[in-house]
Order: structure tokens, then C-alpha cells, then sequence
């Protein structure tokens, strides 16, 4: 069985119409005083073979595979490959095996046949995206006002899904591209208003609700240069991702449009880190954090919890930020070898109790108060707690190490403070 997509039925219906017609217009024009009887007899008693032999053509070269609303260039070669088999295939099955006695199909008949069939094919389908799409012939405001900074392949595709999707509630108003020879030329409609450096001067002129850099090869400084403008100017600014994000992405490039970030404005690409292979030494180690339900701390928490330690030994003065922390490392994370204990660090008995019971192999002291203006108004509390507790840390580690032997890896050990 021939496979066809059930949804696509009407389309082989429709084709069928097309094939039919051009048939009856190739021998309708190749005769412009009335077809001849014979011939008429041979229109009639080949029109459906024609049309069964076109179709199963059509089937077998995935006309039924695509969607046309999205036709690409090599969508359209692939239909003049399939019109043109057809054709061929049609004509020959005629020319050799005729119904009618003593009459072949002419060939310019068969000529004109497959030039009508593949006019016919190309244009119902462009007339379809053309009614779906509904271009508008002007401008007409929907949402937000959007000013495009590039008239690329990027640009023009976000274009053109703005014009289409209203749910996106964008009006493309104006493109901006530093090729000097787009301006004033129309992508969809939308007409290129100059270049990023006359950006100041037309967001002056057009004011826009946004602007919109879709631009996803941009480097750091041009897209730095873009945002301070229109940061100047009290315009917000929204970028598509760079070109590794739209590759593991979606393909909908306007449901990608987000806020500009700091990895955009970098000026290089962002350092990806190998944690797990510079964090190794973490591995099947008891390590232990001090300050752990802390932002600093709670984040090295969860860092570690994926690396495989042993244990994770959660030390903290307040309740409530222990709780949240050890339950998120349990109930989100599913690391239940953490413990959480409640302790301060500057109660040089309880860490030493800490230290003798759970024996870490690796320290990372990041209790500490950061809010600079608070703790310049509390300087006694700031240097008892950053200053006196880290030496407690420092010297309850260190004093630990020769009743420890049996456990204790020196060049393991480290002390991280903020």
C-alpha cells in the first residue's frame, strides 16, 4: 500500500482537479479551431489514467510529506522533479499505449500538459500560504511596537512570524541593518529605517515599545553598543539567543525572544566550567560546609551534592535556612547523605566536636555576613563573625590533624572563606 498522510486526502483531491485540467487546456490550446473527434475520443479515454498515473507519481515523490504553508526553495525544486516524472511517465504510457486506433498523443500536447500542470501545482500552492499568512497591505498597530536590529536570514524569519502570529501581540515598525545598501529596501512589508549608528537618532524619530536584536552571530561589544542606546534613550531591549542556543532549540525563533542577559554584552563566549573534572577530589570524600543554608553556602551544597561525596555535613546557625536546605538537597535533589547540623562557628568547643565525630576530608568555610552597609554600622559582629569564627575554623582544622592521622589527607584539605 502506497503510504499518504490521512490528513492530506484533499490535497490528492485538489491535485486530481489540476491534473485533469491541464489535460483538457493542453488540448484545448494545441487546437484553436475546436478539438478534432479522434483526439476528443482520446481525451476522454485517457483522463483518468492520467490522472491515477499522475497521482501515484505525486505519492511516491512525497508531494503529501510537506507542509506547504512552510514550502522551501528545495520544497519547490522537489515538486518540479515530481511534475515533470509525472508528466514524462503519463505521456510516454499514452504515446505507446493509446486507446484509440491509429491515434498518438501529440507531443505538444504532452509539452503543454506539463507546463499547465506545473504552473498549476506551484500556483495553487502559493496562493494557499498566501491566504493563510493574510499579509496586510500597510502597517496596522497590534501590541507592542517593535524596532528589528538586523535585516538578516534571523531578522527576516522573526518578521515574518511576528506579522503572522498575533497571539505574540508584536508589530514589527522598521529593521536596522549595518549594511549601507538594505537601507530603505522592505523585508515582508517592513521597511530598513539605517544602521546601528543612527539607532539614537531613529528611536528618536519612531520610538518604539521595544527593541528587538535578532541578530544571533552579534558579538558581545556590538550588542553592548545597541543596549547602552536604547538604554539611553528608556526604550527596553530583547534579544534571540546566540547561534549554540537556536541549534539545541526550538525552531520558532520569535518564541525565543527574551530580555538581554550579561553572557550577551561579554564581548567573548562564557567560560563553561568542568566541574565534575575540577571538582574530582570531592568525590567519596566527608565534606563538610560551613554557613550552608547561606546563599554562597547553599549553592555549594547543591554543586557538591552533584558530585558524589560521601557524606555532606551542613553546618549552620539558622534553623529555618538549615531546614530549607537539607530538605531541598533530600526531597528536589534526592541526596540523602546529607546531615545537617546546628551549629555557630564561633564556638570553638562545638567544632571541634564537629570535626572529631564526622572527620571531614574537605572544609569550605563560607559563613560569613557579606552585606557590606550593614555590617560597617555592626563592625564588633562583623569581625567576631568573618574574622574571629574563620580562625576558630582554621585552627579547629589544623589542631584536629594529629589526632586524626588515621584519617586525615592533608593535600585534600582546603579552607574556603568569602
Amino acid at each position: 500500500m502506497i503510504p499518504i498522510n490521512r490528513h492530506r486526502i484533499w490535497q490528492l483531491v485538489a491535485d486530481a482537479g489540476l491534473v485533469a485540467l491541464a489535460w483538457y487546456l493542453a488540448f484545448e490550446l494545441r487546437f484553436d479551431h475546436g478539438v478534432p473527434r479522434y483526439y476528443d475520443t482520446l481525451f476522454r479515454r485517457t483522463v483518468l489514467i492520467v490522472i491515477g498515473i499522475k497521482l501515484v507519481v505525486f505519492i511516491l515523490s512525497g508531494f503529501y510529506d510537506r507542509w506547504w504553508r512552510y514550502v522551501s526553495i528545495r520544497d519547490m525544486w522537489s515538486a518540479v522533479r515530481g511534475v515533470t516524472a509525472a508528466s514524462l511517465v503519463a505521456g510516454l504510457t499514452v504515446y505507446f499505449f493509446s486507446p484509440v486506433n491509429g491515434v498518438r498523443l501529440p507531443r505538444s500536447v504532452a509539452i503543454m500538459d506539463w507546463l499547465l500542470l506545473l504552473g498549476l501545482v506551484a500556483g495553487t500552492r502559493l496562493l494557499a500560504r498566501t491566504v493563510i499568512e493574510r499579509p496586510g497591505t500597510g502597517l496596522v498597530a497590534r501590541g507592542k511596537e517593535v524596532l528589528v536590529v538586523g535585516a538578516g536570514d534571523a531578522g527576516q524569519l522573526v518578521i515574518r512570524e511576528l506579522q503572522r502570529n498575533r497571539q505574540l501581540g508584536y508589530t514589527p515598525i522598521g529593521l536596522i541593518d549595518d549594511d549601507k545598501r538594505k537601507k530603505n529596501l522592505r523585508v515582508h512589508g517592513v521597511r530598513v529605517l539605517g544602521t546601528t549608528d543612527e539607532l539614537a537618532h531613529i528611536l528618536r524619530d519612531n520610538r518604539p515599545d521595544e527593541v528587538l536584536i535578532a541578530i544571533p552571530s552579534a558579538s558581545g561589544e556590538v550588542r553592548q553598543r545597541i543596549v547602552t542606546v536604547t538604554r539611553e534613550n528608556n526604550v527596553p531591549v530583547k534579544t534571540l539567543p546566540g547561534l549554540y542556543e537556536l541549534i539545541s532549540g526550538e525552531r520558532d525563533l520569535a518564541t525565543q525572544i527574551r530580555p538581554v542577559q550579561v553572557e550577551d554584552v561579554l564581548g567573548r563566549e562564557p567560560v563553561e566550567v568542568d566541574l565534575e573534572a575540577s571538582a574530582a577530589y570531592l568525590r567519596e570524600e566527608t565534606v563538610l560546609v560551613t554557613g550552608a543554608g547561606g546563599s554562597i553556602g547553599s549553592e555549594l551544597c547543591r554543586q557538591i551534592a552533584r558530585l558524589g561525596p560521601q557524606r555532606l555535613i551542613l553546618v549552620e546557625q539558622g534553623e529555618t535556612a538549615l531546614f530549607e536546605i537539607e530538605r531541598e538537597l533530600v526531597d528536589e535533589r534526592g541526596f540523602a547523605p546529607s546531615v545537617p547540623v546546628l551549629a555557630d562557628c564561633k564556638s570553638r568547643t562545638k567544632m571541634r566536636q564537629i570535626f572529631e565525630r564526622y572527620q571531614p576530608g574537605v572544609v569550605f568555610h563560607a559563613a560569613a555576613y557579606k552585606h557590606v552597609p550593614l555590617m560597617e554600622a555592626n563592625p564588633l559582629e562583623s569581625v567576631r563573625n568573618n574574622a574571629l569564627a574563620t580562625q576558630i575554623v582554621a585552627e579547629t582544622l589544623s589542631g584536629s590533624a594529629p589526632a586524626a592521622s588515621s584519617w586525615c589527607r592533608p593535600t585534600r584539605r582546603s579552607t574556603r572563606r568569602r
